[in-house]
């Protein structure tokens, strides 16, 4: 006797029903499988952009660490971001599986936005937000259900044929992840593929320079052509539009406020000679290898001059446009403003109170090497109270420098240079003259304090020796 449910399976089904009733045979594989059900509930979690503090809105991705697909763990690195102060790390909050990424090599991504999609297993993390997608054990269905699914799917398996495989994306080239926004803007003006350019920097970074030479090779004639004996120049201007780095970005809307502020200059010029001898006495000193420079005198003496004038360490506080105040600030974070290869960048050096002179030099190295690899971190870049500009190492003897809307003072530090100078007896002597060029805030700062600190800080430099009264 045939079952009463025979009548839901298909003619070439039915043998698989018994005679007698109900009872039902093993079915093949492919029927079989489809009532397992996993016993674990898995959801998919977004991995969201947070704030990362300092007014920063958007962030752009340098690198991705995973892929799609990857197992990543808890505090594990997602990817490489540069904003437009530092370049950092972005670690994972979950342990997963990547299931999607929203944002490619190059893309800004703004703060809030979800970078990537990671599936979790939603035990472990029960006090986070719901998962978009969840994906719980089925019910166990009836009986005459089962069946008629399953008859279902396997009809449709029988008469669709098998989905031809997709082929994947050959992985990007490493050296494609290893160059900075500005060379990749510059790629991208030139229309040329990175993968094309073969990277000197370390790691195989792409350099700005290899871009040029690349560009020089290509456009270059096979053969030499002829040059006519009278050339009429192209006057023709050719013109290419590139977007502004995120460091250029921060740059243009930070000097953009500032000069709203209405600034101050004032110059002196300062005799080093004394501290020139320091450094030579310190630099055949094998016992210390650290390089000894003028830039850690000069902060040093900022930071004792501003023990005796507190004010150029504040900062200017309009919350309240019709009650302005002043915010006095106790440590001397003293910024040295850096060229790097990513562009001008300012770090600060926390606390140069209670530092040595060689605690600086040692602080200022660090940082340096950072920036030029592109690795200071926001806590490196921020709480910032008063900023040391030396365009000197790189030349130019006057400067007039633009105070950081933060802070209420900046010193521009002019290069060294040799002339005869008069000494006390009246003769001519040599004298390693450096000009000194300070911008305050002339909202709160009079000429005749800014003259005074000034005034001090030459007598520290002229005179380091004064500078060991006040050391601890």
């Amino acid at each position: 006797m045939t079952s009463r449910y025979s009548g839901l399976l298909p003619r070439n089904f039915r043998p698989y029903l018994s005679r007698n009733h109900l009872r039902i045979r093993a079915l093949p594989p492919l029927l079989s499988r489809r009532f397992h059900a996993s016993s674990l509930l898995w959801g998919i979690k977004s991995q969201v952009l947070k704030d990362v503090g300092e007014g920063i809105t958007e962030v752009q991705i340098i690198q991705w660490y995973v892929e799609e697909g990857a197992h990543i763990e808890e505090w594990k690195p997602l990817c490489q971001y540069q904003s437009d102060k530092a370049v950092d790390d972005i670690t994972s909050r979950y342990e997963g599986v990547i299931k999607k990424l929203h944002f490619e090599t190059d893309d800004t991504v703004p703060t809030g936005r979800a970078l990537c999609d990671i599936e979790v297993d939603d035990g472990k993390y029960p006090d986070d937000n719901p998962p978009h997608e969840p994906k719980a054990a089925p019910a166990a269905p009836s009986p005459a259900s089962e069946v008629a699914a399953a008859t279902q799917a396997a009809e449709s398996s029988l008469a669709a044929p098998p989905p031809s495989p997709t082929p994947e994306a050959a992985p990007k080239s490493k050296n494609a992840s290893l160059a900075v926004p500005a060379v990749r803007g510059l790629l991208k003006s030139h229309g040329i593929n990175i993968l094309d350019v073969t990277g000197s920097g370390k790691d195989g970074r792409v350099m700005k320079d290899d871009v040029l030479k690349f560009v020089a090779t290509r456009d270059s004639p096979a053969s030499p052509v002829p040059v006519p004996s009278s050339p009429s120049p192209d006057t023709r201007q050719t013109e290419s539009t590139v977007n502004l780095t995120p460091i250029q970005s921060q740059m243009f809307k930070t000097m953009t406020k500032s000069l709203n502020t209405p600034h101050f200059l004032y110059a002196d010029e300062l005799k080093v000679n004394d501290v020139t001898a320091i450094r030579k006495k310190l630099a055949s000193d094998k016992r210390d290898p650290t390089k000894i420079t003028f830039l850690p005198f000069v902060v040093k003496a900022v930071s004792q001059a501003l023990n005796e004038f507190p004010l150029l360490n504040a900062k200017v506080d309009t919350s309240d446009p019709n009650k302005p105040k002043l915010t006095m600030r106790a440590k001397h974070n003293i910024g040295i403003a850096m060229d790097t290869p990513n562009g001008l960048i300012v770090p600060n050096i926390k606390d140069v109170a209670s530092r040595s002179i060689f605690d600086i030099a040692a602080e200022i190295a660090r940082l340096s090497a950072l920036g030029k690899e592109g690795k200071l971190t926001p806590a490196d870049l921020s709480g910032g109270t008063i900023t040391v500009s030396n365009i000197g190492n790189i030349g130019g003897t006057y400067v007039a420098p633009v105070i950081v809307p933060t802070e209420v003072a900046i010193l521009g530090v002019g290069r060294s240079r040799a002339v005869p100078v008069f000494d006390d007896a009246g003769e001519v002597t040599r004298g390693d003259m450096v000009n000194f060029s300070w911008s305050a805030d002339h909202r709160v700062v009079d000429g005749a304090t800014m003259a005074r600190m000034g005034n001090r800080v030459r007598e520290l430099i002229e005179s380091p020796e004064l500078m060991l009264l006040n050391l601890r």
